[in-house]
């Protein structure tokens, strides 16, 4: 008996750590048509908090992202959801935008929640640039990239479409350098990955949520079993279009909240990008 009990402590001070503790990991991206300038540009990603606190205020988060010295940081999305409000996320964003410039945008919950207005108007008041269908140039030693960001399709119907953010983009300068904020992973392979990004940053996976040897996560968000794109670079298998690179991160909270992941830490994606 005393066996059995120290075994499922372990396994439950296991699963609470897996669930609580941050990792951060280092990934590079490297591409031929990168500005020399923007050799070694550093973008934190976080995804898919839903509310989740990591210490008072959001403390511990704050410190793995100051550790590691992002140039950018880019939220993709799901922030907060049913379960909490956007004030609750205040202290960190006001953490985040002492680090770096941030920029956001929606994912699901916010606005499956109703939450999605307010939350862009908050987060603007804080400094962040919320991306609403429309793209801005990130300016370094007098250069610049371009950084484009969706709504999430659960947003408005009659909202501005994908293609028609990249024709703008594409009108503004014939040949850009420019990476993409979406949150949606699975909307990337056979859409997004048609719109000509450089490198397009999603999330909503949860990194498959149980993260087992071989698989690329067990069961995705959508309950749809052994899926893929969860989880670093992936490249495009829809035809014509293989040469289109995506980064999902695993994100930080759960949903619904009783869930919990297992073998799959809450992460800070560190994406550096370097001159191919």
């Amino acid at each position: 008996m005393v066996t059995i009990l120290l075994i499922l402590a372990l396994l439950v001070l296991g699963i609470w750590w897996g669930n609580n503790s941050i990792v951060t990991e280092e990934y590079a991206f490297a591409s031929e048509g990168l500005p020399a300038t923007f050799n070694g540009f550093r973008i934190v990603q976080l995804s898919d908090l839903h509310g989740k606190q990591f210490g008072e205020g959001n403390a511990d988060l704050i410190a793995a992202v100051e550790k590691a010295r992002p140039d950018l940081i880019a939220i993709t999305g799901d922030l907060v959801d049913a379960s909490c409000t956007v004030n609750d996320v205040v202290p960190l964003i006001r953490g985040l935008t002492a680090l770096a410039p941030v920029y956001y945008v929606t994912g699901n919950h916010e606005w499956g929640s109703g939450q999605a207005q307010e939350t862009v108007r908050t987060l603007r008041s804080l400094g962040v640039t919320c991306l609403e269908n429309q793209f801005v140039p990130v300016e370094r030693d007098g250069k610049h990239i371009l950084l484009a960001g969706i709504h999430d399709p659960n947003g408005y119907a009659d909202q501005k479409k994908p293609a028609e953010l990249t024709a703008e983009v594409y009108a503004s300068e014939p040949n850009p350098f420019w990476l993409l904020l979406a949150h949606r992973n699975n909307a990337f392979n056979g859409a997004y990955c048609r719109l000509g990004a450089n490198l397009t940053l999603c999330g909503h996976a949860h990194g498959g949520i149980v993260r087992l040897p071989f698989t690329d996560g067990l069961v995705d968000t959508m309950m749809t079993p052994f899926p893929s794109f969860t989880s670093g670079f992936y490249q495009c298998t829809d035809g014509g279009h293989e040469r289109a690179w995506v980064f999902v991160s695993r994100g930080l909270g759960n949903s619904p909240h009783w869930t919990f992941r297992l073998f799959n830490r809450p992460q800070v994606a560190v994406i550096t990008l370097t001159c191919k």
